[in-house]
């Protein structure tokens, strides 16, 4: 079971982060920048997985972010890299090649589809099809309803 998610640019600037167990928000603090010193100081041709703590953290860079798993020891470190590549597949087709300014901008899009794939830190949906498709209604909905809002504003009926 994934225990927590970290999203950090390579200058170590959290970008997203989705904690799946209860923690105080000075623990999450501490550990956010434990781990991301100790991934950036990794030398680029390391393995990246790493024994942290009672967890295994699991790690992979794409362009400017890195994407951080932390895992329980029983865990599989090769499914958890599969997962943060369906995640970082789903952000690429969502985005259209996504980058570090379209997390930063759109970070609530980026939490929603994190939100679709994982649920409690267990894998909730494996196919991209079926996320896609619960993102873009949600977007529709979204979209209706600033349209409605609008018209409400202008004191036209919706």
């Amino acid at each position: 079971m994934v225990q927590f998610i970290l999203l950090f640019s390579r200058q170590g600037k959290l970008r997203l982060q989705k904690w799946f167990n209860a923690s105080t928000l000075k623990e999450k603090k501490r550990t956010a920048r434990e781990l991301i010193t100790a991934i950036l100081a990794r030398k680029p041709k390391m393995c990246n997985f790493l024994e942290w703590k009672d967890l295994k953290i699991v790690y992979k860079r794409y362009a400017s972010l890195y994407f951080c798993c932390a895992i329980e020891e029983n865990d599989n470190e090769l499914l958890t890299l599969e997962l943060i590549h369906r995640y970082v597949e789903l952000l690429d087709k969502y985005f259209g090649s996504v980058c570090e300014l379209d997390i930063i901008f759109n970070f609530e899009k980026a939490y929603f589809i994190l939100d679709e794939l994982f649920i409690g830190g267990d894998i909730q949906e494996t196919s991209k099809k079926n996320v896609l498709k619960a993102v873009s209604a949600q977007d529709m909905l979204q979209e209706e309803n600033e349209t409605r809002s609008a018209l409400e504003e202008l004191g036209l009926p919706s």
